[in-house]
């Protein structure tokens, strides 16, 4: 099941990589599960895993891919959240490039992950509660021209 639109998204603690440490340590997904969602799904697509990298500062997600007879699909997994978007090709950071998860999606959902399709990815940062935003998130966001929720999450911000 992909995320419902119809619902207004809410950016917790951590959505944007930044924290501020008396506030302690931002949560994190299970790499694990990850993981092990990924097999999962090129086992349902017919293909394999292809390349995992690991989140590395300053990037905010994971990527991997699972590779089939359509070709590479790019997942990006969230280091904080349990999010899951698809794009096109690899980068460091992403603001509108999402593309439509595949019908192998759900093994994301049935392992505990949010997955989003493109039309919540870019979401107006008008139409999400950012209230927990701090201001520092807020310099960043305006400083990089992000104007979407995609572009938030899935940010290499310095």
């Amino acid at each position: 099941m992909v995320d419902d639109e119809n619902t207004r998204f809410g950016l917790p603690r951590g959505a944007t990589g930044f924290y501020r440490p008396k506030e302690g340590p931002l949560p994190e997904t299970d790499l694990r599960t990850f993981r092990g969602a990924l097999y999962a799904a090129a086992r349902a697509a017919g293909g394999t895993v292809g390349q995992v990298e690991s989140q590395a500062y300053p990037r905010t997600f994971h990527t991997a891919s699972v590779v089939d007879a359509t070709g590479e699909r790019i997942i990006l997994c969230h280091a904080y959240h349990p999010w899951i978007a698809f794009a096109q090709e690899r980068r460091d950071w992403y603001s509108e490039e999402f593309v439509a998860p595949p019908p192998w999606a759900d093994t994301f959902t049935h392992a505990g992950f949010v997955v989003l399709d493109p039309q919540r990815l870019t979401t107006p940062l008008s139409d999400l509660d950012t209230s927990v935003l701090t201001q520092g998130e807020w310099r960043q966001i305006r400083f990089y021209g992000i104007a979407s929720l995609g572009g938030v999450i899935f940010n290499a911000w310095d």
